[in-house]
């Protein structure tokens, strides 16, 4: 008799897992209560432009790939993308642009050459970031570390063997301070503890295998946007037989003697073997699973960062705009403690001001972009965000202006934002938070909720469980729920 596993959101994890477990002989359905697929990984079109809604960056395909490859079905028939000979392009106030180039001997010849300094350092300091992900890969993001027989693997004997050189025990601007040898490089290397929605004034300095996921493996981007994702992987899902149900939430996740029964929608027991859960782990506590026992200290974790973004239809093509631009502020330790420490948004909230735009002519009129512009926000807690909306606008404008040498307000075209409260509504985030708990405590990095439970066929993937948020992790959560069945 075929099994039935039932997905709980279409986010990229649920996708996966839905595809994984189709592959594996499942009866498949996805309810999904938004009326499209894709969680944070969808669009926004305004008038003539089109606009990826979330995530920027693509890294780590293979992960994309293996998908296509379990479902048997050729990816070049249903996705394209390539590699980018830029990863990011930094622009500071003194005038300086850094083009971080994914060739590295470029990238180093650029860094010398603009900044004035040896290199060894940062050739150094991305050899460290590999030889963390060498020895941690396979012992945190490929299995659970809430598996006790995972413990006697290759994998954590080879982790446990490399702690002194991991970078456990000192934070991420700490590492960074010590072994770069300009201020701009520590202030580009501090940035990756944003991409888990942390604090590198407090989290730990094993964050700095980041850097090695960029540069090491590339950088990419999507024939036709990020969002083509998402519609790939729907297509490939359907095509293999998964059902996609959409405007339809879930109420609740039905358990009985200690295993899962199914999922209750509009009032109506859906029966499974197995239940995947996409949603946010705290909703989901909360609302799908209230009976069963919190686990407080997981819960209680301190959430990451969530974003301001405005989507920006602009009236002029800016050739120096490439796919991935940040504009910093020059002095940025006390933007990060007002978002982590107080919860609120500085005087001048530029920090890794991050600017998008997709390049394709279907997605802005000619001689126009489509902007995707992103500022680091608290998640939410009760903050004035129309005030504070306004004020980061100003602000992000100002700043835009001042080194475009060009009057940006007046070429912006049509409008629209997502603030934490937005978030929140639209992807069931707690507080806005784009990735669940943050990494500012160092086992927060490690041990957040595992991908199964104590309810016989009832798992969880998705940015807030392990081994944490971005399209390579959350992907990486639905492999190991694979795994794990």
């Amino acid at each position: 008799m075929t099994k039935k596993a039932i997905v709980i959101g279409s986010g990229i994890a649920g996708i996966a897992s839905a595809i994984r477990l189709r592959s594996k002989g499942y009866e498949v359905e996805v309810f999904e209560a938004n009326s499209y697929p894709g969680g944070k990984l969808t669009e926004i079109k305004l008038g003539a432009y089109r606009f990826d809604a979330g995530p920027s960056l693509f890294t780590m395909p293979q992960y994309i790939e293996e998908l296509f490859r379990v479902s048997g079905k050729e990816i070049s028939d249903y996705f394209k993308y390539e590699k980018c000979d830029v990863s990011c392009k930094y622009f500071f106030e003194d005038g300086v642009v850094l083009n971080f180039f994914q060739d590295k001997s470029k990238l180093l010849d650029e860094v010398s050459s603009k900044l004035d300094i040896d290199t060894e350092p940062l050739k150094k300091h991305y050899e460290s970031s590999e030889f963390i992900y060498n020895k941690t890969s396979g012992a945190f993001l490929e299995q659970s570390l809430h598996k006790f027989q995972n413990y006697f693997s290759k994998a954590i004997l080879k982790c446990v063997l490399a702690i002194p050189r991991l970078k456990l025990f000192t934070t991420l601007h700490k590492d960074n301070v010590r072994n770069l040898n300009h201020p701009k490089l520590v202030q580009i290397f501090d940035r990756y503890a944003t991409y888990n929605g942390s604090n590198p004034y407090k989290a730990p300095g094993i964050l700095n295998v980041i850097p090695h996921l960029e540069q090491g493996f590339g950088t990419f981007f999507p024939e036709k946007g990020m969002h083509s994702i998402t519609k790939s992987l729907v297509k490939l899902a359907e095509d293999i037989g998964v059902n996609f149900i959409f405007n339809s939430k879930v109420e609740e996740i039905k358990t009985i003697h200690n295993r899962v029964e199914g999922v209750v929608v509009n009032a109506k027991l859906i029966s499974a073997d197995v239940v995947i859960c996409n949603s946010d782990i705290k909703p989901a506590y909360q609302y799908l699973i209230p009976n069963l026992k919190k686990p407080k200290k997981t819960l209680n974790q301190e959430p990451s960062s969530s974003a301001m973004i405005f989507y920006w239809g602009i009236k002029k093509n800016f050739q120096e705009l490439d796919l991935h631009n940040i504009f910093f502020s020059e002095d940025y330790q006390n933007e990060f403690h007002q978002i982590f420490e107080e919860g609120l948004v500085s005087d001048d909230p530029t920090i890794y001001l991050n600017i998008t735009s997709t390049h394709l002519p279907s997605d802005a009129p000619i001689d126009a972009q489509n902007w995707f512009v992103m500022v680091n926000v608290p998640s939410n807690n009760g903050q004035n965000w129309n005030e504070f909306r306004e004020k980061i606008r100003s602000n992000v404008i100002q700043k835009l202006s001042r080194i475009l040498k060009e009057d940006v307000e007046k070429l912006i075209e049509v409008e629209d934002y997502l603030d934490p409260i937005r978030i929140e509504s639209r992807t069931s985030s707690f507080a806005g938070a784009l990735y669940g708990a943050s990494s500012n405590e160092r086992t927060a990095a490690f041990f957040r909720h595992p991908n199964f439970s104590k309810v016989k066929g009832l798992y969880f993937v998705g940015g807030s469980v392990h081994p944490g948020g971005g399209i390579p992790l959350c992907l990486l959560s639905a492999k190991i729920v694979d795994d794990i069945l």
